[in-house]
């Protein structure tokens, strides 16, 4: 009578299945649900139960299999009562970051549904950590007011226990989300408490990172291009160290292009996209960059516009770029309008349309812009269709010396008549 083949051991079961991933995903899948459905019997049985579940958490993720990585979150709470509770957080925070973006409510729906079982388990720090990935979900999809009050309720609790870090991550979101808003005050003022407190302690690269990136974008909407500069790239070093295919470090290096760009200077950016650290990153982000600053470099704004059309994913999408390349585009326009009119005392409104290749009703909203705020100095006669450009005024010196020689005696005669009335 043969013997029947010895059965494998959970070790070996995790080896083949990592070997069948990419080649046979539903046989590693199968591996992997029975190894989660055996009794560990040691602390290496539930090591590899931890693997499992990891790697078949990911193997969802890599096969876009949203709904069964859900139902994987909910059904590894019966694993999760037999591993220590400072590793629960970790894992089911690392399974939620599974989700991909497309399935971003699902993904907040399965986090508010774990916030819920912590609770009813009393499971506090596992609480406190998923309503802080919750609260960074919210910003994600633009629900920010609502991130506002849950960071409240939570930096209320927070503040009575002494974990830094914590803290840190949430007066981190209550700046981003402020700051989404345009609540400019609030997004330093958190910002400020996050860099007191991470100051305190040691801050982990990724959290250091991730503050720097926060302190370029609040310095660059402060126009301070320079500044903002040095944090990203200070972020931009600290993603590519942990990955260099983060796509936060993109991020902070497309940050770094665009201060370039602002603070005028587009030769700078050849330099910085041949560092060795950006080569992973090259791509339709990057060349989207390169056309706005060649566009810039042309005063061209028509080459503006065509790489505003060509890269509207790569350039529409962020809100920081958004804005700030529409002021870029606002200077382009009004640099544009000077070198046309700059020959000129008076010139058609409709061929200075047309030399920009913008709509008159742009041109005649600009002009009247740069009148108010004294670009030059001029009037529209919208009854011909003219602008009129005059020489800038020149300030006769003897016009200040008699203002202030007609000050002086009025504080003279100030100081007599309240002598005269203490006296009488």
């Amino acid at each position: 009578m043969a013997l029947a083949p010895p059965q494998s051991s959970t070790s070996q079961d995790l080896e083949t299945a990592s070997s069948l991933a990419s080649s046979d995903p539903a046989k590693a899948e199968d591996l992997y649900r029975g190894i989660l459905s055996r009794k560990a019997v040691d602390e290496d049985g539930l090591r590899d139960q931890e693997q499992a579940l990891i790697k078949l958490g990911a193997l969802y993720r890599d096969h876009k299999k949203s709904k069964e990585l859900a139902q994987l979150v909910t059904d590894s709470r019966t694993f999760m009562a037999q591993i220590a509770k400072a590793k629960t957080a970790r894992l089911i925070r690392t399974l939620i970051d599974y989700f991909p973006p497309e399935a971003r409510e699902l993904q907040m729906k399965v986090t508010e549904e774990n916030v819920e079982w912590a609770k009813s388990e009393k499971r506090v720090f596992l609480r406190q950590s998923l309503e802080i990935k919750l609260v960074g979900l919210q910003i994600d999809a633009g629900n920010h007011r609502t991130a506002l009050t849950m960071t409240e309720n939570l930096l209320k609790e927070l503040k009575q226990l002494d974990d830094k870090i914590i803290l840190t991550e949430v007066f981190l979101l209550e700046s981003r989300a402020a700051h989404a808003i345009q609540n400019l005050p609030r997004a330093k003022a958190a910002l400020t408490s996050a860099r007191t407190t991470a100051n305190s302690i040691y801050c982990p690269p990724l959290l250091q990172a991730s503050l720097d990136l926060q302190s370029g974008a609040v310095n660059a909407d402060d126009k301070d291009y320079k500044t903002a500069y040095s944090y990203f790239f200070e972020a931009f070093e600290g993603f590519a160290q942990a990955d260099d295919r983060d796509p936060r470090a993109l991020k902070a290096l497309k940050y770094m292009l665009l201060c370039k760009i602002m603070l005028s200077l587009p030769d700078d950016l050849a330099p910085l996209l041949l560092l060795k650290s950006a080569a992973p990153h090259l791509g339709k982000d990057l060349d989207a960059m390169r056309a706005t600053a060649t566009a810039l470099k042309e005063r061209s704004l028509e080459m503006f516009k065509t790489a505003l059309k060509d890269y509207t994913e790569q350039l529409q999408q962020d809100p920081l770029i958004r804005s700030h390349l529409s002021l870029l585009y606002d200077t382009l326009l009004e640099q544009n309008l000077v070198r046309v009119i700059e020959p000129y005392s008076s010139v058609e409104l409709s061929w200075i349309a047309q030399e920009v290749g913008q709509s008159l009703q742009v041109v005649e909203e600009k002009l009247s812009q740069m009148i108010l705020d004294q670009v030059f100095y001029g009037v529209l006669n919208e009854s011909v269709g003219t602008l009129e450009v005059y020489d800038e005024p020149q300030e006769d010196p003897m016009y200040n010396t008699s203002l202030d020689t007609l000050k002086q005696m009025g504080d003279v005669v100030k100081s007599l008549y309240e002598k005269a009335t203490g006296v009488a």
